[in-house]
């Protein structure tokens, strides 16, 4: 039997379990979620052996390209030439912010297009377009939270689902999955998760930095 994780990656499952199935909207701000993303490229990435962290930045390990192919392009920006030559590895806050909105775009369109979410263009005052992404067909998300859930009252015993919990954490997700004052013990042991990956913890620190910018009226 298949196992129902190994069908999604960590990105694909970021997004399920950030997006609410009834009305497509972001249970975080978007640009956090985006964050999330990439750092769930990376995430994915590591488990598979092909990069790992040294001070700071993300370095090719296994250079030869995943089967995945949008994991391989992301290989390949790590600084891995088509012909497996290395190239400077990137600092892992900066790669994050980097490829951001690129990650999401691309991991949302297979998800679309799998069916597992569609897209809708909404207009804000009548003319400002915007877009939710509610559950299509292929309804993923009831599958992946329920797995969540388990895993996380199981207390989270995988590397993979150590790593999901905490890049939903970093982006303040997990503050919308168990918003109840009787889950506040929930939430702080996911937000103490998140310094101990270095992908979420990249994530968290850009998240940061909008917050701040944002209180300094920069956002």
């Amino acid at each position: 039997m298949t196992d129902p994780a190994a069908a999604l990656t960590l990105p694909e499952e970021v997004l399920l379990l950030s997006l609410n199935p009834v009305s497509g909207s972001r249970l975080c701000q978007g640009r956090f979620l985006q964050y999330a993303v990439a750092g769930a490229v990376l995430a994915e990435l590591e488990l598979s052996g092909h990069i790992a962290e040294e001070r700071g930045r993300a370095v090719v390990t296994h250079p030869i390209p995943p089967g995945d192919p949008l994991l391989a392009d992301a290989l390949a920006s790590l600084g891995v030439s088509a012909k497996g030559r290395r190239a400077g590895s990137p600092r892992v806050r900066a790669w994050v912010r980097r490829a951001a909105r690129r990650q999401e775009e691309e991991w949302l369109a297979r998800l679309i297009e799998r069916g597992a979410l569609r897209a809708e263009t909404r207009r804000f005052l009548g003319f400002v377009p915007y877009h939710r992404f509610p559950a299509g067909q292929a309804e993923r998300s009831t599958e992946v939270r329920q797995r969540f859930d388990a895993a996380l009252h199981a207390g989270l015993p995988t590397p993979r689902e150590r790593k999901l919990a905490a890049l939903v954490a970093a982006a303040g997700v997990t503050s919308r999955l168990y918003p109840s004052w009787d889950q506040r013990s929930v939430r702080r042991s996911l937000r103490r998760l998140v310094h101990e990956e270095w992908t979420a913890l990249a994530v968290y620190r850009n998240v940061r930095e909008d917050r701040a910018s944002q209180a300094d009226g920069g956002g």
